[in-house]
């Protein structure tokens, strides 16, 4: 049985959570919060082993809540944001201190109904059961984690936690192998990016592209964070821009990204076509992409995220010669995606997050 504290400072929304979550006999809401303190003392009441926690409320607000709670109770935190360029900030901050996911609050208002309504509250059941399955990764407190190869497998995620950012790798050289790092990446995923990208030279020497399943929102301010780190240039792409060497582009929520070869140059190309997609932005329609023009050239990385989005991209980069990296199960929030790779037996390595950069800076 999963323990669900709601907290929220909108009665409505507490209530339309609620009945969400409940349709399964699987979760337990065990209480309601309706500010900050109250979440506090609720989590020390309760011990739930997921909690869904609002961004804007009185007393004390999401983030301040979320900073003590990772500190003194951490355990897998969902966001209740709204789906504005304000609340994706805030959002992404949060993301970067240890929330693993967020859910947007219009979701939750009246009239709000349909097919693609019930498709959501079925993914959402899924993943609530399937993140607070991984409570235990947060028992450690962040002050106190340090990553080595015998650390226990579970105790890899409280690493989420930390504020600070990784030190960039210093400069390299590449040898040639790889002409592009294309990396896919859903729950869990910011997070997961701030390692890998933090952990990446500010003259990384080849292009890379960021597939992250987020709403319209919610890249740019994702880019902006992860351009914070030191490492290399991370921005939002545009409509054919050029790949270069030492710029990660992140793929515009609700687009899709392939790249145009013309002579020696790539450019993007973003459309909202296909349409029938599960997620935009397709991770498998990238990485594909990529792996048509840079053949065996193409380095992919699948990290922490439900689903399958990348195994059919991974097909095509083995097809063609190039390699896969798939991000562990012990580090991974949700270990769907790097695990459908590696049950196809497609990945070249499997690796803790902390170590993923490590591990591209010494094959490219």
């Amino acid at each position: 049985m999963v323990k669900v504290l709601i907290v929220d400072d909108s009665v409505f929304i507490c209530k339309a959570i609620s009945r969400i979550l409940e349709k399964d006999p699987n979760i337990k809401v065990v209480g309601f919060a309706h500010d900050g303190f109250d979440a506090i003392e609720k989590v020390k009441q309760f011990d739930p082993d997921l909690i869904t926690l609002d961004v804007e409320m009185p007393k004390m607000n999401g983030i301040e809540a979320l900073k003590v709670i990772m500190k003194d109770y951490p355990r897998p935190v969902i966001m209740v944001s709204s789906l504005t360029r304000e609340g994706a900030a805030v959002t992404i901050e949060a993301l970067s201190l240890g929330a693993v996911d967020f859910i947007p609050k219009e979701l939750y208002q009246a009239g709000t109904v349909g097919i693609n309504f019930e498709k959501i509250e079925r993914q959402l059941l899924e993943k609530i059961k399937t993140i607070a399955a991984k409570k235990t990764a947060f028992s450690a407190k962040p002050s106190s984690f340090v990553y080595n190869s015998a650390s226990k497998p579970e105790s890899s995620l409280s690493s989420t936690t930390a504020t600070a950012a990784p030190k960039p790798a210093s400069p390299v050289s590449s040898k040639g192998l790889f002409d592009i790092l294309v990396v896919g990446v859903s729950t869990g995923g910011p997070t997961a990016l701030q390692k890998l990208i933090g952990g990446l030279p500010k003259n990384f020497p080849i292009p890379g592209i960021i597939i992250q399943h987020m709403p319209p929102a919610f890249t740019g301010p994702l880019a902006n964070r992860l351009n914070s780190l030191g490492g290399p240039l991370v921005k939002e792409a545009e409509q054919g821009e050029k790949l270069e060497k030492g710029k990660i582009l992140i793929v515009p929520g609700a687009y899709h990204l392939q790249l145009k070869k013309i002579g020696s140059m790539v450019t993007t190309v973003l459309s909202e076509e296909p349409k029938d997609t599960i997620y935009h932005p397709s991770i498998d329609i990238t990485i594909s992409s990529a792996a048509d023009i840079f053949r065996d050239k193409t380095l992919a990385v699948i990290l922490t995220g439900m689903g399958k989005d990348g195994l059919e991209g991974a097909k095509k980069v083995k097809q063609y010669g190039g390699k896969v990296i798939a991000q562990d199960e012990a580090s991974s929030v949700v270990y769907g995606m790097p695990k459908a790779v590696v049950d196809e037996g497609l990945a070249d390595k499997i690796v803790p997050i902390d170590n993923i950069a490590v591990e591209i800076i010494r094959m490219i």
